[in-house]
């Protein structure tokens, strides 16, 4: 009798575990506004929304639990910030007055208003606001995961994953050549990948080491920054520091068992060539979801959603918006462009859910903190014709201390307790009060 019982209990115990693994009823959801995103963008507009509409009305899609402030990276792979510092649980950025589903959208039907998930959920909306940012594609270059998993030089600052190992092969770098790379790829926060850069060559000095090791910045791009008046300030510091700049020069491959990284010149595709390193910081070509891109209902051949440059509403789909880096707007990706972009998006997105016209414009402001040392900055601000579009009444393509500050202390207290509030558009408010309102557009400088 007793082995009976004992034998009944193992079936009860296996049968609950069988139904434990059971799928889940799937749930049809409807909401007037889906935020398909939990990122910068989404979670500010999130925010603004979260004032009118009621909470069963308002739903975010995210499948993280944790909310990454992103910029802060930099600093962080560098040693002069904390991974925790930058790092905030998904349900307390998230506004209370939503509805959170922990889950990512995998399918798009833009006809039928309706996202569908990878739980099987089917949401419908009356309005879709696209958010997803974009994904890192380390899987891109043959052998860099295999070499991001095993301790050496290889790092990324790209990655919450990842970017403590860049401080670790900072510290264990004695001689040898250090090598940062820019994908042939859209990237968000392209001035990133050569702040490291900068704050290695400062570190090394500070340490006496500088001499032993080579640096060389190897970009994809035609130039070492998009708008002239700051690249000119950056050959110039390059040129000081003995940095070695390669232009047009794209990362292939990663030997995962020896400290080798091959390369390709963009413009002679033949030409191919592989160098030793002791460091290797690597920007990982990036894109829009794949559950995005291949909807081509709503993204463009470049798989980016498809996008009014000026008002971020879809070309095709007027209840469609996007904020953020997955958007096919051409400006600089990064937080800034983001904050700037979200008053944009609230107010017309409002606009056209009361059936009247939009009005408000985003004119590609973007801003790039460039770090060029553990005190310096060079705070880059542009527009869409990449012209300077400087909030301060001087102008900014110099090193300054009081820069560093504004990247380091200042910004992130801006993000976490303005921006993820929905109060925070960027500083094109501030920028009238410093010049007292006064441009002169023909040269778009301030005076």
């Amino acid at each position: 009798m007793f082995l009976n019982k004992c034998i009944d209990k193992t079936l009860a115990t296996l049968n609950r575990r069988c139904l434990s693994k059971t799928p889940i009823n799937f749930e049809s959801l409807s909401c007037k506004l889906l935020v398909v995103g939990g990122g910068t963008g989404g979670c500010s507009v999130a925010a603004k929304f979260s004032r009118h509409l009621k909470k069963n009305n308002l739903i975010v899609l995210d499948p993280s639990k944790n909310h990454y402030y992103q910029p802060l990276f930099t600093l962080i792979g560098a040693g002069a910030e904390k991974l925790e510092n930058a790092r905030r649980d998904m349900k307390d950025v998230l506004p209370q007055e939503c509805t959170w589903i922990e889950d990512e959208a995998i399918e798009y039907e833009p006809k039928k208003n309706t996202v569908r998930t990878s739980k099987g959920h089917v949401i419908e909306y009356d309005y879709l606001l696209v958010a997803v940012g974009l994904d890192l594609r380390f899987d891109k270059i043959p052998g860099l995961l295999a070499a991001l998993s095993k301790p050496g030089g290889v790092c990324s600052n790209y990655s919450p994953k990842y970017v403590n190992r860049t401080y670790q092969a900072l510290q264990k770098l004695q001689s040898g050549n250090a090598i940062f790379t820019f994908p042939n790829s859209p990237v968000k926060c392209p001035g990133a990948p050569q702040k490291i850069c900068y704050l290695t060559d400062h570190y090394l000095r500070k340490r006496g080491k500088r001499n032993n090791v080579s640096i060389s910045y190897n970009t994809s791009l035609a130039v070492i920054f998009g708008v002239k008046k700051y690249a000119d300030a950056l050959w110039k510091i390059c040129k000081e520091r003995n940095i070695q700049v390669n232009l047009r020069t794209n990362l292939i491959k990663v030997n995962p068992d020896r400290p080798e990284a091959t390369f390709e010149n963009l413009d002679k595709p033949e030409e191919k060539f592989t160098t030793e390193f002791s460091m290797l910081h690597v920007t990982p070509p990036m894109a829009t979801p794949e559950t995005l891109s291949k909807n081509k209902d709503i993204t463009n051949e470049t798989g980016f959603v498809e996008v009014d440059k000026n008002t971020m509403q879809h070309v095709r789909f007027p209840n469609i918006f996007t904020i953020g880096d997955c958007s096919s707007s051409p400006n600089s990706k990064t937080a800034a462009a983001a904050a700037a972009q979200s008053e944009v998006v609230y107010k017309n997105m409002l606009s056209v859910m009361k059936n009247k016209p939009i009005h408000e414009m985003y004119d590609g402001y973007a801003s790039c903190p460039l770090v060029t040392g553990y005190n310096k900055c060079i705070l880059a601000e542009f527009d869409y014709d990449l012209n300077p579009l400087e909030t301060f009444p001087f102008s900014q393509d110099k090193e300054l201390y009081s820069m560093y500050v504004l990247k380091k202390n200042v910004i992130p207290s801006i993000y976490w307790h303005l921006m993820m509030n929905g109060h925070w558009n960027g500083p094109a408010t501030f920028r009238k009060l410093m010049h007292l309102g006064f441009t002169d557009k023909k040269s778009n400088l301030h005076v």
